[in-house]
């Protein structure tokens, strides 16, 4: 059995609404084990015996037929998730100013050249993660990474919390 995190892309923002008490139930109608919620963003825990891949189609398919619309799903493993958190390149930095872009594969070697309306933002590159260092917060950045359009983001605050709850249903 293996501890996954799920991390569904863009609910509960610019009214695509996803109840936390809804993603589970869908989680349990999966069969998916010890399935539990974190924070309203889309954050789900549970324990498998499928494949990273396997699971990410189950969930995609199930949250689509629920909200009518495709949800994207990255999903990583507790000990995935635990070494996304020891490879923010800017550990330096308050968590709540860090984010790592999570994404299905390894970001394009030129993701951060590509960078659109970069100010005073940094990027650096992870194993299938964008992590990008918002100095004057991310709500006030103007910045765009194309190689980033299909992942979802969790500060690091967030990406260290889930990794601790996937460690412990390990």
């Amino acid at each position: 059995m293996t501890a996954f995190v799920a991390l569904l892309r863009a609910v509960n923002v610019g009214g695509r609404k996803l109840a936390m008490t809804d993603l589970k139930a869908v989680a349990d109608g999966l069969g998916l084990g010890a399935a539990k919620t974190y924070i309203a963003s889309g954050n789900l825990l549970f324990t498998s015996t499928n494949s990273e891949g396997e699971v990410k189609v189950m969930l995609e398919a199930a949250l689509t037929k629920h909200m009518g619309k495709p949800v994207g799903v990255m999903v990583r493993t507790a000990a995935e998730m635990a070494a996304v958190g020891k490879a923010n390149r800017f550990a330096e930095a308050p968590g709540n100013r860090v984010v790592a872009i999570f994404l299905d594969d390894a970001p394009p070697k030129d993701a951060a050249e590509m960078a659109k309306n970069l100010s005073d933002e940094r990027t650096a590159l992870g194993r299938r993660e964008i992590y990008v260092h918002y100095p004057s917060g991310q709500g006030e950045s103007k910045l765009r990474i194309p190689a980033a359009a299909t992942g979802t983001a969790r500060n690091m605050n967030t990406v260290l919390k889930l990794a601790q709850l996937a460690e412990e249903m390990a």
